[in-house]
């Protein structure tokens, strides 16, 4: 008896391994069209996701990209959950960890947020998909241990390096995320909801006297490239450590 996907699923958490045995398709064409097997699957989903973005992505939209009806697709995934934690693990296991270095913990650590960023903003909203995912995957857990020995290895406490693993990693996922839906909207052609600098200095500058912080720093509020605010961001979240060598 072949596995089902819950036991597919299983041996992908323990193993690292899965079985990638294709689905046989129904109906008169299933003879002449390619099998169904968790990388067409994968392959599929990151092909809608860079055309339509994260949001079109179901398990029927997807089944129709595939020619193909959704019980054939559950054969090998559990649920919509389960084939968001095989994209963001895909994803994640293109990284590249370093040998933690006590010298260089700093650049090594923006390097692997820098890189996830990278891979997240290739698909728009995917990162969405990383939200409220309890870190089972085998390759999403590559990354976090490879973070963890990293920030160990620079002196910083464990309970603090532990919880700075998820600090980094959900605000790389909201970064990611708000990119997404900015660049989406500036595509669209009613982009009344993204200004330009120049505007939004002006509309500074019109407010009444009740903002005066925000009418005397409206250069500094609006200054910087969106990649200048994620490294300011990151460094700030890093230098703040208990344990950093800065911070003591």
């Amino acid at each position: 008896m072949s596995p089902t996907p819950e036991q597919r699923r299983a041996a992908r958490h323990q193993l690292g391994t899965d079985s990638n045995a294709p689905a046989a398709r129904r109906g008169p064409s299933g003879g002449r069209k390619k099998p169904i097997t968790v990388d067409a699957i994968i392959g599929a989903a990151f092909g809608l996701v860079e055309s339509e973005g994260y949001e079109a992505l179901t398990m029927r939209r997807l089944a129709t990209a595939l020619e193909t009806g959704p019980s054939s697709l559950y054969a090998h995934v559990v649920n919509k959950e389960d084939l968001d934690e095989l994209l963001i693990g895909r994803l994640c296991a293109e990284i590249d960890l370093p040998e933690p270095d006590p010298a260089a913990w700093r650049q090594q650590i923006v390097s692997i947020c820098t890189q996830l960023r990278d891979q997240y903003l290739r698909y728009p909203g995917i990162s969405r998909a990383a939200f409220a995912a309890a870190p089972s995957n085998l390759d999403t857990l590559r990354v976090a241990e490879g973070m963890l020995g990293v920030l160990l290895a620079g002196g910083i406490a464990p309970q603090a390096a532990a919880w700075a693993v998820d600090s980094l990693s959900l605000y790389v996922s909201a970064y990611s995320l708000e990119v997404s839906l900015a660049n989406r909207r500036l595509s669209r052609s009613d982009d009344n909801w993204v200004v330009s600098r120049d505007e939004l200095l002006r509309r500074f500058a019109a407010l009444p006297d009740t903002f005066p912080q925000t009418k005397r720093y409206a250069a500094e509020l609006t200054a910087g490239t969106v990649p200048d605010r994620f490294d300011f961001t990151i460094g700030l979240m890093i230098d703040g450590l208990p344990g950093s060598r800065r911070n003591a």
